[in-house]
C-alpha cells in the first residue's frame, strides 16, 4: 500500500476533534512560510460538541465503573443480540470467527457486546490462521505456529493496545465523545476501555446517534491499530445505525468515509466525505478523507486542490500531513519537507509529535539521508516508545545503513505485536540477505503469514489486492501477482497501482506490456527508489540499455539501501549495462 496511507497511524488531532461545526479562527497561510495552527486538542481537554451536543442521553457516571456493573444495570434484550462477523467470509475463517465472537461476547445490534472483554477465544482465531496457511501453502505447518500466533495476537480484540500502538496516542484513538463517555476514561490512553464504556452507554441509550457515531470510529480505529479487520463490520453497523436514527449526521458520514478508507474503498470514501462536507463543510475528518480518496483514486490535481482548500478551512496536523504527502506526490520534495517541519515545530501532543516526526523520517529514508531519518524517528519515539510507524522505520533506516542485527531485531518486534503486510515482507527479506541457517525457512514463514493476513482481510471486507500483487510478485504465484494488480488497476489508477501493475507483468515474462506502466508510475517526479528500480530491470528487459542505465543509478543514488534484496539486484543490472 501507499507509504502514507497505511491507515494504521492517524494524528492525535484528527482522532480529537473539536467541534467541527464551528469554523477554525485563522486559517493557515500556504507553504510559502506557513506557521501550522495548533490545533492537537485532547478529547480529555475538549470533547466534541458536535457529538455530545447531539446526543439525549444520560452519561453513566464519571468514574465509569466497571463493564459488568454496567450491563447489570442495563440488561440487553434476547431480540436484541445478534453476531457482528460478516456474512461472506470465507467458510473456514467465518465459523472460526463465529465461535471466537460466540464465546467472547454476546453483542447487540450494530456490535455491541453485551459483556467479556473485547477480545477473548484467541485459540480460535490462531485455529483460523493456520487452516488458511495450509490451505494455501502446505509445507511446514507445523513450523507457522509461532508467526500464525503473533498474527492472532494483532487481530484478537483482547490484544494489548500499549496507549494505541499505531497512532501513538496519549488520547485514545476516538473522534468525538458522546455524553456516555467519561473524559477521564477517554484521557487514560486505553482504546478497549473507551469502547467498552461506549458499548456500556449505548445498552442504557440506544437512541444516542452521536454516541454510535463514535463507536463506529472507535471499532475503525479498533480495527487500524491492532491490523484486525473483524472490527470493520462492527464500525459499519455502529455507523449505518447512527444515520438510521439521524440521516445525514456529518460526523457518522464522516466515518463511513474513514471506514471506507480503511478498507481500500476509495470510491466509496470520496462518497462519504463529499456528502459530509456538503453538511459540514469545516468537518476536518471528510475534509481529511477527501484528500485521502483523490490520492488513492490517482487524481492528483483535484487532491492538491482538496489540500489547499482544507488548510484554508481546517488547519491543523492531519491537514497538513496530507498537504505534504501531495507535494511529495507531485515530486516537491522540498515543500514536503518544509510543511512537516512546520507541523513539527508546533505539535504539543505526544501523539502528533510521533506521527509527524515519522513522517518525516519517511520522508529523509526516500531521499537516502538516513543519519536526518534515524534523528526523527527518534524523536518520534522519544515521545512514545511504543510507536509502530517509528520502530519500523528506525529497523529500516538501520538495515539501509548495513546495521542488519538491529534491523532484524527491531522489525521482529514490530511483526510480534502487529504482523501487518509490508513489515512481515520486510522482515523475511532481511532474513533473505543475511543467509544463516534457518533464516531462508523463516523467510517464507513471514511470506506465508502475509497470505494468511490477506484472506482474512478479504474475508472482513478489505481490499487487499494491492497487497497481494506486491508480496506475490516477489514471494510468492506470479499469476496471482497479475491478477490482483490488474484488479487493482481497474478500480484506480495511481503510481502505486502502475509500478505494481508493471512489476507483475514484468516477472510474468510481460516485458513488453509492463513498460508503460512502469515508466507512468514515474512520471509524477514521485521520488521512489524501488519505480525506478523496477523501470530500470524492464528498460533493461526491453532493450532500452541506456535508459536502464538511467533508472538504475537514480535509484542507487536517491537511496542506495532500500531494499535488502532489491538494492542488490539493482547494482547487478547496473553493472551488466556498462
Amino acid at each position: 500500500m501507499s507509504p502514507r496511507t497505511n491507515d494504521n497511524a492517524t494524528p492525535d488531532a484528527e482522532r480529537a476533534t473539536p467541534d467541527e461545526n464551528t469554523v477554525g479562527a485563522t486559517p493557515a497561510e500556504k507553504t510559502t512560510g506557513a506557521t501550522p495552527a495548533e490545533e492537537s486538542t485532547t478529547a480529555a481537554g475538549t470533547p466534541a460538541a458536535a457529538e455530545s451536543a447531539a446526543t439525549t442521553a444520560t452519561a453513566p457516571g464519571a468514574d465509569g465503573g466497571t463493564a459488568e456493573n454496567r450491563d447489570a444495570e442495563a440488561p440487553v434484550s434476547e431480540a436484541e443480540v445478534s453476531r457482528t462477523v460478516p456474512a461472506d467470509a470465507t467458510a473456514e475463517v467465518a465459523a472460526s470467527a463465529n465461535t471466537t465472537a460466540a464465546s467472547a461476547s454476546v453483542e447487540v445490534t450494530a456490535g455491541v457486546p453485551s459483556g467479556g472483554s473485547v477480545g477473548d477465544g484467541g485459540d480460535e482465531r490462531v485455529a483460523a490462521v493456520r487452516r488458511v496457511s495450509q490451505a494455501q501453502r502446505r509445507w511446514r505447518a507445523a513450523q507457522l505456529g509461532f508467526c500464525a500466533a503473533a498474527l492472532a495476537v494483532a487481530m484478537t480484540a483482547g490484544a494489548v493496545v500499549l496507549g494505541a500502538l499505531r497512532d501513538g496516542a496519549t488520547t485514545p484513538a476516538v473522534a468525538a465523545v458522546s455524553n456516555g463517555v467519561s473524559p477521564q476514561l477517554l484521557a487514560s490512553g486505553d482504546l478497549d476501555a473507551s469502547v467498552l464504556s461506549l458499548q456500556a452507554h449505548l445498552r442504557s441509550q440506544p437512541a444516542d446517534f452521536g454516541g454510535w457515531s463514535t463507536l463506529g470510529l472507535a471499532y475503525v480505529e479498533q480495527a487500524r491499530t491492532k491490523g484486525d479487520p473483524s472490527r470493520y463490520p462492527q464500525a459499519q453497523k455502529a455507523l449505518d445505525r447512527s444515520l438510521k436514527l439521524r440521516p445525514d449526521y456529518d460526523p457518522a458520514l464522516a466515518g463511513r468515509a474513514a471506514l471506507a478508507a480503511a478498507r481500500h474503498d476509495f470510491t466509496g470514501a470520496l462518497k462519504y466525505a463529499d456528502l459530509a462536507l456538503k453538511q459540514n463543510p469545516y468537518s476536518e475528518r471528510a475534509l481529511s478523507s477527501r484528500i485521502d480518496a483523490l490520492v488513492e483514486l490517482g487524481r492528483y490535481d483535484e487532491a492538491s486542490k482538496a489540500a489547499d482548500l482544507a488548510d484554508s478551512r481546517r488547519p491543523g496536523v492531519p491537514v497538513f500531513t496530507r498537504y505534504a504527502y501531495v507535494h511529495e506526490l507531485r515530486g516537491d520534495v522540498k515543500t514536503a519537507r518544509r510543511v512537516l517541519e512546520q507541523a513539527l515545530a508546533t505539535a504539543t501532543s505526544r501523539g502528533d509529535i510521533s506521527y509527524v516526526a515519522s513522517a518525516l523520517g519517511q520522508l529523509a529514508w526516500n531521499q537516502g539521508d538516513y543519519d536526518s531519518a534515524l534523528t526523527y524517528y527518534a524523536r518520534a519515539l522519544a515521545a512514545d516508545d511504543t510507536y509502530l510507524p517509528a520502530l519500523e522505520g528506525r529497523a529500516r533506516t538501520q538495515a539501509a545503513k548495513g546495521d542488519r542485527a538491529a534491523a532484524i531485531k527491531g522489525m521482529e518486534l514490530v511483526v510480534q505485536r502487529y504482523p501487518l503486510p509490508q513489515p512481515l515482507v520486510e522482515l523475511g527479506e532481511l532474513y533473505e540477505a543475511r543467509g544463516a541457517a534457518g533464516d531462508a525457512r523463516k523467510a517464507r514463514d513471514q511470506y506465508t503469514l502475509v497470505n494468511a493476513w490477506i484472506s482474512l482481510a478479504h474475508a472482513y471486507g478489505v481490499n487487499a489486492d494491492l497487497d497481494t500483487a506486491l508480496a506475490a510478485a516477489d514471494h510468492g504465484d506470479h499469476k496471482a501477482a497479475l491478477t490482483a494488480a490488474r484488479a487493482e488497476w481497474a478500480r484506480r489508477h495511481t503510481v502505486h497501482t502502475a509500478d505494481a501493475l508493471g512489476w507483475a507483468l514484468h516477472v510474468s515474462g510481460r516485458d513488453a506490456e509492463a513498460l508503460p506502466y512502469a515508466r507512468r508510475a514515474t512520471a509524477t517526479g514521485y521520488r521512489n527508489a524501488s519505480f525506478l528500480y523496477h523501470l530500470g530491470v524492464i528498460e533493461k528487459a526491453t532493450g532500452h540499455t541506456d535508459k536502464a542505465r538511467t533508472a538504475l543509478k537514480a535509484a542507487l543514488d536517491l537511496n542506495p539501501g532500500f531494499s535488502p534484496l532489491a538494492a542488490r539486484e539493482a547494482r547487478k543490472a547496473l553493472e551488466a549495462t556498462k
